[in-house]
């Protein structure tokens, strides 16, 4: 009992054994109150995990054995004979605490007249300590090397991507039950396949521009693919993808379902360049093509490159339970904050420079995908004046605009089309065709004209809205050499009656009458018996 006595004992009364153990016994309670309380606290909190809460009720019940108002027996106040503290004073233990606390009590000091503040104070940090995680006990980031072959995959001879563990089966994302494990294994998958593809993009002459102009390597910038002949080439084939999309990637669905060539631009700029395997044919520097990047536009310092919005929550971080890096204006980059202005720059830093970077006389054919076909087609519409004199025809996949909402301008009417000569609104209907999703073949009309402000067709796709152009980029392709061919060249607008789905309504109406005429024919023949 020697070492948990207290230094100071003075109670103002007679002292014997018993009051300095049960003082001894009220230092010690005292002391591991706040834990007990703490502890009490996270055992009956059932939002916190079953395992905290087991290691709490463990450690309250190893601690020290005064841990329990009930083994302490209030010699003061008991009942029997009062200690001389109270016979002196004649008051109760409340106002013996009020007035000790007051100063009005000199030379008496209780243990449990302390002030309370300390006590809750002392109870705040230590829940804190016990309830928070120190970063050394929380689970570590997940890292995956984007390698196809430590990650357990290999290309087949059909250029897909399949397990090495079973040969016929694509990539699986569910890796685990928990989200960031696979958020961060498909990252390093998606990793894997945009170096083959901007690979294989280089090798067919494109190389990397950065945005905006005049930017150096290590300042915050968009790369874009451009072919080596922009310069000379006098037709351009400009690409502006979706907001959702990787530099040079169709879609990653498409990638793991057909092809890393046909799910990806590979396919596409081979056709666009006229490229026969690894050589050039005869007429390659005839047309040039630019791939715009609408998807990376989140500027990451640590790696000095742009990244997706997708990649940008795969990001390494500090632990795997910590939230994603905060995005600031130091991640945003100078005229490439959003997909709007990506297209402007691409506009007016690429295609603009006529005589420098771009032919003067080249004229310009553009393909869009989803939300960058709507900012396409608004920034035309507002500089049409501009740019009327060399663009070309224009494709549009899985289109979002509306033709309302496009500013048309011109002055001269052609009554037969009933829209204003040289304006884009009679551009957007003549030279212009929209692909969407449908169950239909591709190529084939489907409603949507009234909308879109053009031919609509269907783009082959059903369901998924990213692979949309996979399925119709070579039709594309042919209507616009059909129109480069042909200048003059203007496509008669098609109306197309929209099917109303009425759930088989209709065919339950004839059935029912049918019906209920058999039942008349019935009753009158039984009346007439």
């Amino acid at each position: 009992m020697s070492h948990f006595r207290a230094k100071r004992l003075d109670l103002g009364g007679f002292i014997n054994a018993r009051i300095i153990r049960d003082h001894t016994k009220r230092k010690v309670f005292e002391q591991f109150e706040p834990e007990r309380q703490a502890l009490r606290y996270a055992i009956r909190n059932t939002s916190l995990p079953q395992r905290v809460r087991v290691q709490a009720q463990l450690q309250l019940s190893q601690m020290h054995a005064y841990t329990r108002s009930t083994q302490i027996k209030n010699r003061c106040v008991a009942g029997g004979v009062a200690r001389s503290v109270f016979r002196d004073f004649k008051i109760a233990r409340y106002q013996f605490r009020e007035q000790a606390l007051a100063g009005l009590l000199p030379g008496v000091r209780k243990a449990s007249c302390h002030l309370i503040l300390t006590s809750v104070l002392s109870l705040v940090l230590l829940t804190e300590r016990m309830l928070v995680y120190q970063e050394k006990d929380l689970p570590k980031d997940p890292v995956f090397v984007p390698d196809l072959e430590k990650l357990g995959y290999f290309i087949n001879d059909k250029d897909q991507i399949r397990q090495v563990a079973n040969p016929e089966a694509d990539f699986k994302f569910k890796l685990t039950n928990n989200e960031r494990w696979n958020d961060v294994h498909g990252n390093a998958m998606n990793e894997c396949i945009r170096r083959i593809v901007l690979e294989r993009l280089s090798a067919l002459s494109l190389s990397t521009v950065r945005l905006p102009p005049g930017v150096q390597e290590g300042d915050k910038h968009v790369p874009i693919l451009c072919s080596s002949n922009l310069r000379q080439a006098k037709r351009v084939v400009v690409v502006f993808g979706s907001s959702t999309q990787d530099l040079g990637i169709w879609a990653y669905r498409s990638i793991g379902k057909l092809s890393i060539n046909g799910g990806s631009m590979v396919d596409f700029a081979k056709t666009v360049l006229k490229k026969d395997g690894d050589e050039l044919s005869e007429n390659d520097e005839d047309t040039a093509l630019v791939i715009a990047n609408a998807g990376q536009l989140y500027y990451h310092w640590g790696s000095g490159t742009a990244v997706s919005y997708r990649t940008w929550f795969a990001l390494p971080q500090q632990s795997a339970v910590h939230p994603p890096l905060k995005w600031s204006l130091r991640n945003r980059i100078p005229q490439n904050a959003n997909c709007e202005e990506h297209v402007k720059c691409v506009f007016e830093g690429i295609l603009a420079a006529r005589g420098q970077l771009v032919h003067e006389e080249a004229k310009i054919d553009v393909i869009a995908v989803s939300d960058g076909a709507q900012h396409a087609t608004r920034y035309l519409a507002a500089n049409w004046e501009k740019w009327k004199d060399y663009i070309a025809a224009m494709c549009l996949a899985d289109p979002i605009h509306n033709k309302s909402e496009l500013v048309n301008e011109g002055k001269e009417i052609d009554m037969d089309v009933g829209l204003e000569m040289g304006s884009f609104s009679r551009f957007l209907s003549t030279r212009c065709r929209a692909y969407i999703l449908s169950p239909h073949p591709a190529e084939w009309p489907v409603p949507g004209t009234l909308d879109y402000g053009c031919n609509t067709f269907s783009s082959g796709e059903p369901v998924h809205s990213e692979a949309s152009i996979v399925s119709c980029w070579r039709s594309m392709l042919q209507w616009l050499d059909k129109l480069h061919a042909d200048p003059s060249y203007e496509e008669v607008e098609l109306i197309i009656a929209e099917e109303e789905d009425d759930d088989g309504w209709e065919k339950r109406k004839q059935q029912g009458e049918a019906e209920a005429e058999a039942e008349v024919v019935v009753d009158e023949g039984e009346t007439g018996s």
